[in-house]
């Protein structure tokens, strides 16, 4: 769908800051995050699967209305705190959550998750469960899909004082392969702290 060499329409936004104590500084995510790096991350999500699952689910909930998109997402927090959960089981359990926990899986600690969502901000397809189930009033999707095809948004490097850990989310919208039409938008978290340790280990 995308190669490394592919223009892209950069939102890059990143933090130097620790926002707890002991982080220290915010590695240089732009550095590490390079376009031939992100290229590379960004074709994982160029499979097959992941254009057929999102366009099946655009034309599903073609005709969509805000007040059913906010009870999709209602019944997914809902379902959280449940032992029933028919919305978050169909969607972690179909081939494209499948597809996006092996490239988790895969990376060996460099990407902690992935999301694909719809043309609404609704998720597709996820490598592990999330809060919610809507995406569409978040930067992940505002700043992608709403800006158009290549767009790619660099959100704010965080600490995460639970594993010792910086990371950032690189999302970016999905077009169609043919008509290069925005059909939806992908999230990919990325552990800037293993990757400072690659790059280090490669020197």
């Amino acid at each position: 769908m995308r190669s490394a060499s592919f223009g892209l329409l950069f939102c890059l936004v990143f933090s130097g800051e620790a926002d707890a104590l002991g982080a220290g500084t915010a590695p240089d995510a732009s550095g590490l995050l390079d376009p031939i790096t992100m290229g590379k991350m960004i074709d994982l999500v160029g499979h097959d699967v992941v254009q057929l699952m999102v366009s099946n689910q655009n034309r599903k909930y073609e005709s969509l209305q805000e007040d059913e998109i906010k009870l999709l997402d209602e019944q997914w927090v809902q379902e959280r705190a449940r032992t029933d959960q028919p919305l978050v089981a169909a969607t972690l359990s179909n081939p494209l959550s499948a597809y996006l926990t092996r490239i988790q899986a895969e990376s060996r600690g460099a990407i902690l998750e992935v999301i694909v969502m719809d043309r609404y901000g609704l998720n597709v397809g996820q490598s592990q469960i999330t809060s919610d189930y809507w995406q569409g009033d978040e930067a992940k999707f505002q700043k992608t899909f709403l800006v158009g095809t290549d767009a790619v948004f660099v959100d704010e490097a965080e600490w995460n004082s639970e594993y010792g850990i910086w990371h950032t989310q690189l999302n970016f919208t999905l077009s169609h392969p043919e008509t290069g039409q925005p059909i939806g938008a992908a999230t990919i978290e990325v552990n800037l702290t293993e990757l400072t340790r690659r790059q280090q280990f490669a020197q």
